[in-house]
């Protein structure tokens, strides 16, 4: 098995781990699951670096692993640790409609790749249009998700997709690049969680159908 085929089996992994994330029964479950997904997106990394002699993307399977694989879930587990109660929040969508969601998702931003014609890109266009669908079910995990730390992990799919369509199409960017997507990733997460906790201490829940008086 060659490295575009490779990378294109591993980013339809990142579908179903997406998916895992988004059905996940409590927000713990959620952290490890997604977890599991940044693995992938770091062996996808580690892929794109041997296939096309690119050193930079070595760069950012290390960081992506320190910070995605490592720091934000250990950040959302120890935030639950904190919390005086752990609610297990149903989702909006049953598990049946968000696997529906997903499949006209990605076929939908697939048909949309299919016009790109870019010779490096070429032989990766599944990935790409994965890549782009996993945006898109991030927006769909904080939209129909009520526990608002699995609101949170919505921002974290979509933020993954983008690392990814990165990676695919400016796999020669400089490694101060990923640096900086790192940083920006785990600081958004950190000022999340410090929202989510005081949400929590004020309305003592973290379901938003509660959070009325947020209401403008």
């Amino acid at each position: 098995m060659n490295g575009p085929l490779i990378v294109n089996a591993l980013a339809g992994l990142l579908i179903v781990t997406s998916l895992l994330v988004t059905m996940a029964g409590n927000a713990t479950r959620a952290a490890r699951l997604y977890a599991a997904q940044s693995l992938v997106l770091v062996l996808i990394f580690l892929t794109l670096a041997y296939t096309h002699g690119a050193h930079e993307l070595y760069w950012w399977g290390l960081s992506a692993f320190v910070t995605k694989v490592v720091l934000v879930p250990w950040i959302m587990l120890r935030t639950l640790a904190t919390l005086p109660e752990k609610e297990d929040l149903p989702g909006v969508l049953s598990p049946a409609v968000l696997i529906v969601v997903a499949a006209l998702i990605v076929g939908l931003s697939c048909y949309a790749v299919s016009s790109v014609h870019l010779a490096v890109v070429d032989p990766l266009k599944p990935a790409l249009g994965v890549s782009l669908g996993h945006f898109l079910l991030g927006l769909v995990c904080i939209v129909s998700q009520r526990n608002l730390l699995k609101q949170v992990f919505g921002f974290c799919l979509m933020e993954n997709g983008s690392h990814l369509t990165l990676a695919l199409l400016a796999w020669r960017a400089p490694e101060l690049v990923e640096i900086g997507i790192a940083t920006d990733a785990v600081f958004a997460v950190l000022i999340m969680v410090v929202l989510v906790r005081r949400i929590q201490r004020s309305m003592n829940t973290l379901d938003v159908r509660q959070l009325t008086a947020l209401k403008g």
